[in-house]
């Protein structure tokens, strides 16, 4: 199907799902629909924590996923679409999967020399205090889950542990990654284009949920206070590993920067948040795309290439 025929299809938007970030899904989902109705789509909302979920997509012609975690933003439901012979926005199977999965895009970005913080695999019998001497003040994160669920900091061996305790709550291996002091910046991929870097800043000691979703006294700088030149870089090294992973359409790349000035890639979201709060919308509404023209673009990038 041409982009220019999906005015006369019925799109579905895939949302909620089963994974610890439903209701941001949920949020995001709803704004999907949302701008595709004020597009005056035919448009239909499913949520695949529903059993019937793949019987509600006959007669679609497009799948939109505004799924995030596990079970549909790691290649799962993605495979399912493509059995069923269903386009849909966004990564492909591999590129989804390897994308959810943070420990396996920082040894492929090491692999490659994309600056990414160094780290190492948490388990049971970890030497706590081994990990603090040897890399210091950690990140601690689930490898896959998003929404920085689960995540926390660590600069003792007590604390790396209770950090541990809480990341393993969720699914997947748990890793300990470099703590970089310094700004964080977020870059949105559309297509083959990186959209303005957007800086991040928060009360918080990071970036967590309670500031994603919750706190109104986030502050985000877009344009981020970068110059043409750290523009353009941060924009080339969120490309690079962003492609990568095999990753297309659109998505979002998190970054920090270290007290040096040299900009290190912390992960890669292949859905992400379409929320109120979300980046990925306001990264585009500073290079003068609303959120109905930037569903609208992921929609038609999806169906004019492939995953």
């Amino acid at each position: 199907m041409k982009p220019d025929q999906l005015r006369q299809s019925k799109i579905v938007v895939l949302l909620g799902g089963q994974s610890a970030e439903r209701d941001i899904s949920l949020q995001s989902g709803q704004a999907v629909v949302s701008a595709l109705q004020s597009l005056e789509f035919d448009v239909l909302a499913v949520d695949t924590a529903q059993s019937d979920w793949a019987q509600k997509l006959q007669g679609a012609s497009l799948a939109f996923i505004a799924l995030h975690g596990p079970g549909g933003e790691d290649g799962s439901v993605q495979g399912a679409l493509q059995t069923l012979g269903i386009p849909y926005t966004g990564s492909g199977v591999l590129g989804s999967a390897l994308a959810m999965d943070k420990k396996r895009c920082k040894q492929l970005w090491q692999g490659i020399g994309v600056a990414t913080p160094g780290f190492t695999t948490l388990t049971p019998s970890t030497d706590w205090q081994g990990v603090i001497d040897r890399i210091g003040k950690v990140f601690v994160k689930p490898a896959c889950e998003g929404s920085s669920l689960g995540m926390s900091t660590a600069d003792t061996a007590i604390a790396l542990q209770q950090a541990y305790e809480l990341a393993s709550q969720y699914s997947g291996e748990v890793i300990a990654e470099q703590f970089i002091d310094g700004p964080e910046y977020t870059v949105a991929i559309l297509g083959d284009s990186a959209l303005p870097s957007i800086r991040l800043e928060t009360a918080n000691e990071f970036y967590d949920y309670e500031a994603k979703y919750l706190s109104e006294e986030t502050l985000y700088q877009c344009p981020s206070g970068l110059d043409a030149r750290e523009e353009a870089d941060i924009a080339a090294l969120s490309l690079r590993a962003f492609r990568s992973l095999d990753c297309a359409v659109w998505g979002r790349v998190d970054l920090m920067r270290d007290a040096s000035g040299r900009f290190f890639v912390l992960e890669v979201n292949t859905v992400p948040g379409m929320t109120s709060h979300s980046l990925v919308p306001m990264a585009a509404a500073a290079a003068g795309i609303d959120i109905a023209g930037l569903v609208q673009r992921i929609a038609e990038l999806s169906l004019s290439g492939d995953q």
